[in-house]
């Protein structure tokens, strides 16, 4: 089985406007819709769409919590999301005009009590489970919170992905996860330089390889991505050709449709294919995208 955790999740209020936004003026909708977010909702949210069903872990608060965890579960995903006491699930308002712009909430307060249970729930993961952890951690949880899930899990068999930046991510690479999907910006404020080439961003990825990580898959946005597998495979793949309406997601597609082509063949070629495909096929999207969007831009590749 397949875990995603995510530990604010959110619902995502989207306004598409017809112009510019005008700060400090009337800003009329053109258009609106909800979704509902959280980076690893969205990979549980790709990975249906491509066949796999996942189990979505985190936490929820307040009536906003309960409809969020409803929603899904209309939508068909299981969910089993921890009810904390103090504050309230998230909204995020994306602002879809000229430039996108974004305004995040805070999301509820989450206490060691929480985590506690939501370690009891890891406890019951098996030997061939899939647990992947997406975006930053909230104000309230430890630094560390990532390494202690890692350090947790360490020598039980289950297969780890991590999507993070900085030290979130740098501290977990002794755990070895399967899988590790930094973006070029997140690779050069790790590495404190500018990346110019595909040379600079295989250096980084091989770097991050021997501090643990097996396969280290860097999305490069418009330019595709580039992977270092654990068999010492270098592979580069562009994007198909699209207009881009929206980047919300597209990491969370990428590492989605990685995973499905991995269970489904073995193969990293494969997975890369579906990976790019995936997140491009979101990108050209206002939402994230379907299956038959995904298997469309499949064929192009």
């Amino acid at each position: 089985m397949i875990y995603t955790v995510t530990l604010n999740p959110a619902i995502d209020y989207v306004v598409q406007l017809e112009g510019d936004l005008q700060p400090g003026g009337l800003n009329r909708s053109a258009g609106e819709d909800y979704q509902f977010g959280g980076k690893g909702v969205n990979v549980s949210n790709v990975l249906k769409t491509l066949g796999y069903d996942t189990v979505a872990l985190g936490f929820v608060a307040g009536f906003l919590g309960d409809g969020l965890e409803r929603g899904l579960r209309d939508m068909g995903l299981t969910t089993r999301f921890l009810h904390v006491a103090r504050g309230m699930t998230r909204i995020n308002v994306k602002i879809k005009a000229g430039e996108e712009t974004e305004l995040n909430g805070s999301g509820p307060v989450i206490t060691e009590g929480d985590m506690a249970q939501l370690f009891a729930q890891l406890d019951a993961l098996l030997p061939g489970d899939t647990l992947v952890l997406s975006g930053s951690i909230p104000k309230c949880l430890p630094a560390d919170t990532y390494e202690r899930i890692l350090a947790r899990l360490e020598g039980r068999g289950v297969q780890t992905v991590v999507d993070a930046a900085g030290e979130l991510l740098f501290n977990v690479l002794p755990y070895r996860p399967f899988l590790i999907k930094p973006n070029r910006q997140e690779l050069e404020e790790l590495f404190c330089r500018e990346l110019h080439s595909d040379e600079d961003i295989a250096a980084c990825a091989e770097a991050l390889q021997r501090q643990g990580a097996r396969n280290v898959l860097v999305s490069l946005a418009g330019d595709g991505a580039l992977l270092l597998d654990e068999n010492g495979g270098c592979r580069r793949m562009a994007c198909p050709k699209g207009t881009v309406r929206n980047s919300v997601g597209a990491g969370d597609s990428m590492v989605a449709g990685f995973l499905a082509g991995w269970l489904e063949t073995g193969d990293y070629d494969r997975a890369l294919r579906l990976g790019v495909a995936a997140g491009s096929a979101t990108a050209f999207s206002l939402g994230l995208a379907g299956r038959a969007e995904i298997m469309r831009l499949l064929e192009t590749l």
